[in-house]
């Protein structure tokens, strides 16, 4: 993970900064934009309970699955807002708001999407994703 990785969203925090946080949201965009499996399996628990922008709720193999396979594929995430709520020593959520254009199976979708996550210190005292929700805020669709 490089700098400019971590001044996107450090340029796009609202609020107080949670460096630690804002650096799991670096590592997770990361992840996303280059389909980084290993990185992923690291950040996501096990137990994930995430909705995605459909509505469903995807699990963690679901999501691996999507990247490894090729499914997804991020092409942009340009993010706009970044707000960080600590709950406490272990658990923190982030909502974040981003431009992104994602490959879908073949079909590009391009708009904004605003996530949020819930990150929390598991067992391992290592901080991953346990859960969250990804949502459509505007759209325009249409092949590159």
């Amino acid at each position: 993970m490089s700098d400019i990785d971590t001044i996107a969203l450090e340029q796009a925090l609202v609020g107080i900064a949670d460096q630690e946080i804002v650096m799991l949201e670096a590592r997770i965009r990361a992840a996303q934009l280059s389909a980084d499996t290993t990185a992923l399996n690291e950040l996501i628990s096990d137990d994930l309970l995430f909705t995605g922008p459909d509505g469903r709720l995807g699990t963690k193999a679901q999501d691996i699955e999507a990247y490894r396979s090729g499914t997804v594929k991020f092409i942009a995430h340009i993010p706009e807002e970044l707000r960080i709520r600590r709950v406490g020593a272990n658990v923190a959520i982030s909502s974040l708001r981003a431009q992104l254009t994602v490959d879908v199976a073949g079909n590009i979708s391009r708009g904004t999407y605003h996530y949020t996550r819930v990150w929390a210190r598991e067992d391992d005292k290592i901080w991953r994703v346990v859960g969250g929700h990804v949502s459509l805020v505007n759209s325009s669709n249409g092949e590159q």
